[in-house]
C-alpha cells in the first residue's frame, strides 16, 4: 500500500504472523462479543422477570402461612412464623435479600416442606429437560422429513394428505393429544405405559438425575428401554404441533428457494436434483426454520407443565402445580425464574446459531 509503512519494515514472516494474529482476534471478537452481549441481555431480562414475579406474588391476597398453621394457632404463632420466613419485612427489603441469595443459587426454602427450593428444582429439572428435548427432537425430525416429502411430491395426493394431517395436528392442543394417546395406546391397545417416568419395580441408582444417562451408566438397558417407553406418548404429544409447523415452513421455504437463480444455474450445469435439494436449496431454506425451532424449543418447556401432570412425571411442571396449590411463594418464584432462564437462553442460543448460519449476519 503506497504511503503505508506499517508492514514495510517488517520481515515477511513477521508480517504474516502479525496479520494472522489480527485475523484471529477478529474471529474471536466476532464470536465472543455476541455471546457476552447475549449473556448480559439474559441477565437484565431475568432481573426484570424476578422483579415482576416477586411484586405480583406479594400483592396477591393469598396467605401461604395460613395453610401451615394449626386450627388452634394464636396470633403470636402466626407472627413468629411470618418473621421466620421474612414476610414481615418491607417488600423491597424482602426482594433485595432474595435477589442476593438467588444470585448465589439460593432461592430460599419451601414454605410447605422446608426443603431448599434449589434442591427441589434440581431434583425435578432432569425429567423436564429429558421430556422437552425428546419431544423437540421428535418434532424436528418429523417436521423435516414431512417438509421434504411434501415438497418433493408437491401437487400430488400425498401433499394434500400431509397438509390435512398438519391442520389437524395444529388444531388440537398438546394436553389433548396427551389424553388421546392415553385413551388409544394406553387404555385401549395397552401398547405403552403412561404413569410415571419408569416402572415402580425398577430401581435405578442416581448419578446425574437424568434417567437416560443413569440407566446407561449402570448398564441397565432394560430400564433404559422402560424409561424410553414411558416417554414416548408425552414426547409425541409435545411433538405434534412442532412437526406440523416445521413441515409447513420448510416446504414453503424450499418452494421460495427453488425460484432463485442459483438453483436454475446449478440445474443448467447438470447438477442432479437430489444434490440441488440437499446441498444447495436446503442449506438456505433451513434458515427460517432454525428461528422457528428456537421459538418452539422455548414453547416446549412451557408445554411440559400440563403434560407432566397428565402422565404423572416428577418434573418442574408437576412441582409448579403443587406449589401453586399450596401457595408456596419461594418455590413458585424459583420455578418461574428457572423456566424463564431456560426460555431466554434458548432464544439467545437460536439468535447466535442463526448468525453463525447466515454469512451476511456474520459479516455485519
Amino acid at each position: 500500500m503506497v504511503g503505508d509503512t506499517r508492514f514495510v519494515s517488517l520481515p515477511s514472516a513477521d508480517a504474516r504472523l502479525y496479520l494472522g494474529a489480527v485475523r484471529a482476534a477478529q474471529i474471536v471478537g466476532g464470536i465472543l462479543l455476541p455471546v457476552l452481549r447475549s449473556i448480559a441481555t439474559v441477565a437484565v431480562q431475568l432481573l426484570a422477570v424476578s422483579i415482576v414475579a416477586f411484586v405480583v406474588l406479594r400483592l396477591l391476597p393469598a396467605d401461604p402461612l395460613a395453610m401451615m398453621l394449626p386450627p388452634n394457632a394464636t396470633i403470636e404463632d402466626a407472627e413468629r412464623m411470618r418473621h421466620a420466613f421474612g414476610l414481615d419485612r418491607p417488600i423491597l427489603e424482602q426482594f433485595w435479600i432474595w435477589l442476593v441469595q438467588a444470585v448465589q443459587g439460593d432461592f430460599g426454602k419451601s414454605i410447605q416442606s422446608s426443603v431448599p427450593v434449589s434442591k427441589l428444582i434440581l431434583t425435578a429439572l432432569p425429567t423436564t429437560i429429558e421430556l422437552a428435548v425428546f419431544g423437540l427432537l421428535l418434532g424436528i425430525a418429523a417436521g423435516f422429513v414431512l417438509g421434504i416429502v411434501t415438497f418433493h411430491y408437491r401437487g400430488t395426493a400425498l401433499e394434500r394428505v400431509c397438509e390435512t394431517a398438519a391442520s389437524l395436528s395444529q388444531s388440537i392442543p398438546e394436553f389433548l393429544w396427551g389424553i388421546l394417546f392415553i385413551l388409544v395406546f394406553g387404555l385401549g391397545l395397552h401398547l405403552l405405559p403412561f404413569i410415571g417416568p419408569i416402572d415402580a419395580r425398577v430401581i435405578v441408582p442416581s448419578h446425574t438425575g437424568f434417567l437416560f444417562i443413569d440407566t446407561a451408566w449402570n448398564g441397565q438397558w432394560d430400564a433404559f428401554g422402560n424409561h424410553l417407553l414411558h416417554l414416548v406418548m408425552p414426547a409425541f404429544a409435545l411433538a405434534m404441533l412442532k412437526a406440523a409447523l416445521i413441515m409447513r415452513l420448510l416446504r414453503s421455504s424450499l418452494i421460495e428457494t427453488y425460484r432463485e437463480d442459483y438453483v436454475n444455474a446449478a440445474r443448467l450445469r447438470g447438477v442432479g436434483e437430489r444434490r440441488i435439494l440437499f446441498h444447495h436449496a436446503l442449506r438456505n431454506a433451513v434458515l427460517p426454520t432454525v428461528t422457528l425451532i428456537g421459538v418452539q424449543a422455548a414453547h416446549t418447556f412451557g408445554g411440559t407443565l400440563l403434560i407432566e401432570a397428565i402422565y404423572s412425571l416428577p418434573g418442574l411442571g408437576n412441582l409448579m402445580i403443587g406449589a401453586i396449590r399450596t401457595q408456596d411463594l419461594p418455590l413458585i418464584q424459583g420455578i418461574l425464574l428457572t423456566y424463564c432462564g431456560m426460555v431466554l437462553l434458548l432464544n439467545r442460543s437460536v439468535d447466535l446459531t442463526y448468525r453463525w448460519l447466515n454469512p451476511r449476519l456474520r459479516a455485519a
